[in-house]
């Protein structure tokens, strides 16, 4: 197979899967995957009118005869309130029948009388109880009951990523579970004896700087990554890794070349894998691959230099897991910015250089870094994103796409 351009590589990774079957999700396990109905309201919202402040519901005209006792949150509706009565109420109880008004507890005053308190409400000038204490405008301190919604509004539209805040109305609007696109599970299959996973590095051996960023990385993305593994440098160890994964998407690093210790392409042809991409056309990463097992598993081969597995992660693990979670979103999603300085194209390949993106006045921004090879990760580091260079380009002034990098969760 020949190495496919680097558009063409999003394209085939976009389509290599269908997304996820729906299931049913409880909302503490809802977060981050993608709604896969519309949610609408089971109730009304509040399903009852309460009071949105501390203080008194009152009924009419004031002065106000208080009674003895406070209705809580929790409890059920008290008795109805005559005109020129109140009832001391906590924030989210059941508002009384008849009741017009809160009047909160820092405008109002209570004081005793011979046939019972009397409630009045505070004169802002002295500071002492208003004599004639006029009703409140009607309804305020109030929660009416359908304020936020109605039985059957629809509040979430279905395909909306699903984040702490749609969880919580799902719980307020009367859900327990959510019917959903759940996230991809995603091994992560670290390979190279040569790696070390702690210290310093010393002659012959590097530190593992994939196992730490791979599973954040693929996160940001929308999967649900495991602990990396790792994986000796032998055709048997690797088999026995990819028969165990109990996962939807594999993804290794390292051993997509042709080395004596490159074991990857063989490992696939044993298993009578179907080759979807052997190679883009694209600076670094170009080594890297995607094919899909027999039993449906996807496996993408990442190069095992840093900087080439990132853009392996942009090219064929983004597309892939977007399209696994159900999310239609434009294979050349991105933004578009102004490079600040030049970039050497490469003359037949895609390049993909990081860059900090600055604010300007009317666009964008892209200042490349200078580290840039496929083994560094300083440049990365520093980066909010990859613009996007096609053979040709990269001239300062010019326009560049920006593929922005994950976000943190």
């Amino acid at each position: 197979m020949n190495s496919l351009d680097w558009h063409t590589a999003r394209r085939v990774a976009a389509t290599a899967r269908d997304a996820l079957p729906v299931v049913p999700a409880r909302l503490d396990e809802a977060v981050g995957s993608v709604l896969a109905e519309p949610l609408t309201a089971l109730s009304d919202l509040p399903p009852f009118p309460s009071a949105a402040m501390d203080g008194f519901a009152v009924a009419g005209n004031g002065p106000w005869l208080v009674a003895e006792s406070t209705h809580l949150a929790g409890h059920e509706e008290p008795a109805p309130l005559e005109p020129g009565h109140a009832l001391s109420i906590a924030t989210g109880a059941v508002l009384p029948a008849g009741a017009t008004a809160v009047v909160r507890s820092e405008l109002a005053i209570v004081e005793g009388a011979l046939h019972g308190s009397r409630l009045f409400t505070r004169d802002p000038l002295t500071n002492l109880p208003d004599e004639s204490s006029p009703a409140p405008t009607p309804g305020t301190d109030i929660r009416a009951r359908g304020e936020e919604c109605a039985q059957g509004d629809r509040l979430v539209e279905a395909g909306v990523i699903v984040t702490p805040g749609v969880v919580g109305l799902a719980a307020a609007a009367g859900y327990d579970t959510l019917a959903v696109v759940p996230p991809p599970v995603v091994g992560v299959f670290v390979m190279g004896d040569e790696l070390l996973e702690r210290g310093l590095p010393r002659p012959g051996r590097v530190r593992d700087a994939l196992g730490p960023l791979l599973p954040p990385w693929l996160a940001g993305l929308g999967a649900r990554a495991n602990p990396p593994i790792r994986v000796p440098d032998s055709l048997d160890a690797l088999l026995a890794e990819i028969d165990d994964a109990q996962v939807d998407v594999i993804v290794t690093t390292g051993s997509t070349a042709a080395g004596p210790v490159d074991h990857l392409h063989a490992a696939l042809d044993s298993l009578r894998a179907r080759w979807l991409v052997d190679g883009v056309a694209v600076r670094p990463g170009h080594p890297m691959l995607m094919a899909e097992l027999r039993d449906g598993r996807i496996l993408i081969g990442l190069p095992g230099n840093p900087l080439a597995a990132v853009s392996g992660l942009i090219t064929l693990a983004g597309p892939l897991i977007a399209a696994m979670r159900g999310i239609d979103e434009p294979i050349a999603s991105g933004i578009e910015a102004i490079l600040l300085d030049d970039v050497t194209s490469h003359p037949h390949d895609t390049r993909l250089v990081p860059v900090a993106i600055e604010p300007g006045e009317v666009t964008h921004l892209a200042r490349p870094h200078l580290h840039a090879g496929p083994a560094m990760l300083r440049g990365l580091a520093q980066s909010d994103g990859f613009a996007v260079i096609t053979p040709g380009t990269g001239q300062r002034g010019t326009g560049v796409q920006v593929l922005p990098n994950p976000p943190i969760v």
